[in-house]
Parts: structure tokens; sequence; C-alpha cells
């Protein structure tokens, strides 16, 4: 029999490529099995490991690290801060408080001494007359801020007896700015008028303000609230404490006349003019 005379169907399955067995449904039933035993915390950690870390997340995970650092340090410091008055007792924390307000009045009344000032000025009939008298007052007051004139009144003596010259000029540096927060107006030390500029420096085993040198025992003269300036330094943690770790005896007396009579000569400015 000739090619022409086969049956269509045998030439059509000449053509088709052979047939591929299909597989045993007992196989894909065997797979699905598997699947269906894998629990859900074991699908949630093959999808994270091996884990796929973008660019992008990288970037944002320095970041966040970064601020985490910072913040950390911060309420470290801050903690660090508050150790002084952790430990204070109830007494020392009330008489803190008592200070503060004490600040406060002292700047209230400051407050409202100078709209005193100012409607004085603005009501006076001789404005000229009254701004004179200001002007002299003012005058006066900027004389013993700047140790030109000398100055008394209530405050307070401290004394710092250092046998052992461990007292060094940070110190009492650190006195000297406690005493002018608790508003000391004027202070002398050993003889030393303390102005806005003084400056303090180690000369050996003693100190040297504005390049005078002077040596223990150092005492503090200082015009101011004697019940403001006491308790400034006598605070958890403050000047007392401190000089008293260094093996330095510290005696504080309340005065109701102090005189601090050490002057500075007025030092011209080299560049400032007045602008009047």
């Amino acid at each position: 029999m000739s090619e022409q005379d086969e049956a269509p169907e045998n030439r059509l399955r000449k053509e088709l490529p052979e047939e591929v067995p299909a597989a045993p449904a007992e196989e894909d039933a065997r797979e699905d099995r598997s699947e269906v035993r894998l629990t859900g915390r074991q699908r949630l950690v093959n999808g994270l490991w091996p884990p796929r870390v973008s660019r992008a997340q990288l970037i944002v995970a320095v970041l966040l690290f970064g601020l985490g650092f910072g913040l950390a340090v911060q309420v470290a410091s801050n903690s660090e801060g508050s150790n002084a008055l952790r430990g204070a007792r109830q007494e020392d924390l009330v008489r803190i408080l008592d200070e503060l307000d004490d600040r406060t009045q002292r700047l209230e009344d400051e407050k409202q001494g100078l709209e005193k000032q100012r409607q004085e000025l603005e009501n006076s009939s001789d404005q000229a007359e009254e701004a004179r008298k200001q002007t002299v007052e003012k005058e006066k007051q900027l004389g013993i801020l700047a140790g030109t004139v000398a100055a008394q009144g209530p405050g307070i003596t401290m004394t710092i007896d250092d046998t052992k010259g461990t007292v060094e000029a940070d110190m009492l540096l650190d006195a000297i700015q406690e005493l002018r927060a608790a508003g000391a107006e004027a202070i002398q030390v050993n003889g030393v008028r303390v102005v806005a500029g003084t400056y303090l420096s180690d000369s050996g085993k003693s100190v040297s303000v504005d390049g005078n040198k002077i040596t223990a025992p150092y005492r503090f003269k200082v015009i101011g609230k004697p019940q403001d300036l006491e308790p400034a330094l006598n605070i958890p943690g403050g000047v007392v404490q401190t000089l008293e770790k260094e093996q330095a005896t510290v005696t504080v007396e309340r005065s109701t006349k102090i005189v601090v009579d050490a002057l500075r000569a007025a030092k011209q400015p080299d560049y400032a003019r007045s602008s009047s």
C-alpha cells in the first residue's frame, strides 16, 4: 500500500509527537501533603531568612541607630546632672526652692523699679531734672559694679582655710559665680575687687586674681542679701561641699554691714565710644 492509500488518521498520528505520560497523581498528592505540613512559623522563617536588605533599608537602619544613640547619651547626661539633687534631704530641697523664689522676687522687684522710673520720666514736670537725678544714681550703681567706688551694706563673709594646698583657682571661680547668681552686688577677695572682667589662675600653691597673687586663707567679703547668699553656697553638691571634699575648712558669717573698699582704676576703652 502506498503512502497515498494510507488512512488520514494514520498520517496524522505519524506527524504528531509522541504522547508524554502524565505524572502520577500520587506524586502530586505527596507534594501537597508536604506543603500542608509547614506551620505558620516555619513559613515566616522561610520568608525572612536569608534576609533580603535593600540599600534604602540599610540607610534607614543606620539613621535610626544614630538617633537612638543620641537620645541615650542625652538621657544619661540629664540623669547625671540631677544626681546631685536625688540624694538631697527634704530640708535642702525646700531651701533650694526658697532660693529660686527669692531670685524670682528680686527680678520682679527690679522690673517694678524700672517701670516706676519710666513713669516718673513720663509724668515729671521737669523731665530734665529727673533724668539728671537718675543719671547720678545710675553712675553710682555702675561705679559699684565696676569697682571704682567703695560700697557697704548687708552681706556675708566667707573664709576658706586651705591647709593642704588643694584649693585651686577654678574652685574659687565657682564660688564667685554662685555668689553672683545669688544676687551678690559687690565682692572682694583678699583685698582684690572682683569685677565683670576678673580672671583667676593657679600660681604654684596659691591663686592669682587679675594678676594679684593671694594666699590662704581666702576671705570673701560679699554685699547682698544674706538670706540668699548663704543658702546658695550650702546647697547639696555646691561650693561648700566641693571645698570640704578637698579637705578645706569653710566658714560663712552673716553681717548687717559689710565694707568692700578695694578699688579698681577706671579703664578707658580702646575702641568703644558712646553712641549718644
